[in-house]
């Protein structure tokens, strides 16, 4: 146990951890050159295309230093906002955290979101400046940050660069120095945490864990505490570039198990592994459940889908703890799922995850965050699905959830930062100077406003310069009213959308502008309209398909056209009452592109 390390890499999304991962497995001899590829770790195409790790991941590195050689298990962790989840249980499984500052970019919102989490489970922190080989690098200046950010002397800073391997000595030696070996009792009953998990279609569910307390051999009869089941460890071992089996695996080692498990609700991340005849008395206390931020609805093109898809969706929240999944049934779109997301690119990603690794065509309802309703018997209902709103005269009024946001930007953008905010109702509650040219703002903002665009806009306004990072703060009465999208009279319930009273209007007449142009033509009118309980806001009509029925009279009475326009006006009026109007995939997606 003496010999082992468990450390994990946090930092802010691009500030090259992944990179600096590849340097340490190369330096340790982890990887083969032959297996040599730029974020090894990173085994999904998605991944590799975007530049952005999603899952974390971990693997085990083999290092001699002054005589002795330690096992060190490192895990790597996505840096964006949307996948704070993922790296709070990783923090769980270690005893040491490397905090990686870009030193081109300095210190940005999620590296203190990030740090603040690994400072609550009492973490080792390593300060390490990556990226002082560039030109631009501010050495000195991002130094003084994070000096001033966690205390340390300057000489605790580790200088490094991810691309040259520069450092990377000095990085491991800090592992091994700094970072506390794990504590526990080999004699005790096991006690593992079980931090991840994934799928494999031969061999079932494979469960990562930590074990805490005791230990574990191939053969072994284990129970999973949260759920009861029971099962016969058929292989364990530790977690290499590839799975390496291992006869037993003791305190403070991370590995895997595999036992021929099936069915995915039996492996939940968080839940305690023990062994039958020898039982542990407390379960490792967990991770707290994930609360989804945004929703929206999930249903497939073919409606002969949904059982295909409900097990595509099972398998990927193996794969993704924080996603959750209702079953639910739209009018215009049949039976589907609703869907809990962390924000809008992780359900771009679990959409585009379904699309490559399950070959499953979806259409996704406009998202939205949970709000909740307070009747006039004062009960409390919480609505994920406008359609879930009760009418309005049973309404006595509606919360909706803030979050509380920290941006850090250069001086020069806060102007346009602060109309951005403002026109997204926010409150500035706070403004601290990090240095002479970089500026904290805390705003407070409802939820429901940052879903759709706000935070490409924040990109776009500040040349890419301005981090953002948020928790939610709680729930505030807000005057919010369900716009219904109506084609014919026909509310379609997958375009209706709980939004604040004062933008009902614009945003109504921006849909129905949109839906013009996006639905075909029939042979009778289509009228869409935009409406908040009975009231009429916006109203747009596609002309039908008409074929000249007058073309054929040269001259003559009047009447006589007359009579054959009537009477093709008596055959649209009859086709509209039995016509119905097919709306396209793309027509769902309208509110989110709204701004293009």
């Amino acid at each position: 146990m003496e010999n082992i390390r468990n450390f994990c890499i946090i930092a802010h999304i691009d500030h090259g951890k992944s990179t600096l991962a590849d340097r340490l497995l190369e330096y340790t001899g982890t990887v083969s050159e032959r297996d040599a590829q730029a974020q090894v770790l990173d085994d999904m195409d998605l991944e590799r295309e975007r530049g952005i790790t999603i899952k974390s991941h971990a693997i085990q590195m083999n290092y001699s230093f002054e005589g002795k050689k330690y096992a060190l298990n490192l895990i790597d962790t996505p840096g964006h906002v949307d996948f704070s989840y993922e790296v709070s249980r990783s923090i769980a499984a270690c005893e040491g955290a490397l905090l990686v500052v870009d030193a081109t970019q300095g210190i940005q919102a999620q590296t203190i979101s990030n740090l603040y989490l690994a400072i609550e489970h009492n973490l080792e922190i390593i300060p390490v400046l990556n990226k002082v080989d560039l030109d631009n690098a501010m050495i000195e200046e991002v130094k003084d940050q994070i000096v001033e950010m966690l205390g340390c002397d300057y000489e605790d800073i580790i200088e490094a660069s991810g691309k040259t391997g520069y450092g990377v000595d000095d990085i491991l030696e800090a592992v091994i120095k700094k970072v506390p070996a794990p504590d526990g009792n080999a004699d005790q009953p096991l006690q593992a945490l079980i931090f991840d998990s994934v799928f494999n279609p031969f061999r079932g569910i494979i469960a990562y864990f930590r074990i805490f307390n005791g230990e574990i051999r191939k053969g072994d009869l284990v129970k999973f505490v949260n759920t009861g089941k029971e099962y016969l460890a058929d292989e364990v071992g530790v977690l290499r570039l590839k799975p390496e089996p291992r006869e037993k695996l003791s305190t403070g080692e991370v590995g895997y198990i595999i036992s021929g498990i099936k069915v995915s609700k039996e492996v939940k991340v968080g839940d305690t592994i023990t062994h039958v005849k020898e039982p542990c008395k407390n379960a490792i206390a967990g991770f707290e459940n994930v609360k989804p931020m945004v929703f929206a609805g999930i249903y497939p093109v073919d409606a002969d889908d949904y059982e295909e898809l409900r097990t595509a969706i099972e398998k990927l929240q193996l794969n993704d703890a924080s996603l959750t999944f209702e079953p639910e049934s739209s009018l215009a779109l049949g039976f589907g799922f609703r869907c809990g997301f962390l924000g809008l690119l992780h359900m771009e990603i679990v959409q585009e995850r379904l699309d490559r690794e399950f070959d499953m065509n979806v259409i996704t309802t406009m998202p939205n965050v949970s709000y909740r309703v307070v009747t006039n018997k004062k009960e409390i209902v919480e609505v994920h699905n406008p359609s879930g709103l009760p009418e309005q005269k049973y309404l006595d009024y509606i919360e909706e959830p803030f979050i509380n946001a920290q941006i850090i930007t250069r001086t020069e953008y806060i102007g346009p930062i602060i109309k951005l905010c403002l026109d997204k109702r926010g409150e500035l509650k706070n403004q601290v100077y990090l240095s002479t040219d970089r500026i904290e703002l805390t705003v407070d903002m409802p939820l429901g406003e940052i879903v759709f665009d706000f935070y490409d806009k924040l990109k776009s306004i500040s040349k890419g310069y301005a981090s953002f990072d948020y928790h939610i703060s709680g729930y505030r009465p807000a005057k919010l009213v369900k716009l219904d999208i109506l084609l014919n009279s026909e509310p379609v319930d997958a375009l209706s959308s709980l939004t604040h009273q004062d933008n009902a209007a614009g945003l109504g007449r921006r849909i129905c502008i949109k839906l013009k142009d996006l639905i075909p033509r029939q042979q009778f009118d289509i009228a869409i309209q935009a409406a908040v309980g009975a009231k009429i806001i916006a109203r747009e009509t596609i002309k039908a398909v008409r074929k000249d029925v007058t073309a054929k009279c040269y001259g003559g009475d009047i009447s006589r056209k007359r009579k054959l326009l009537e009477k093709q006006k008596k055959g649209k009026k009859r086709m509209r009452q039995v016509g119905n109007v097919e709306v396209p995939q793309s027509a769902f997606l309208v509110v989110l592109k709204l701004n293009d």
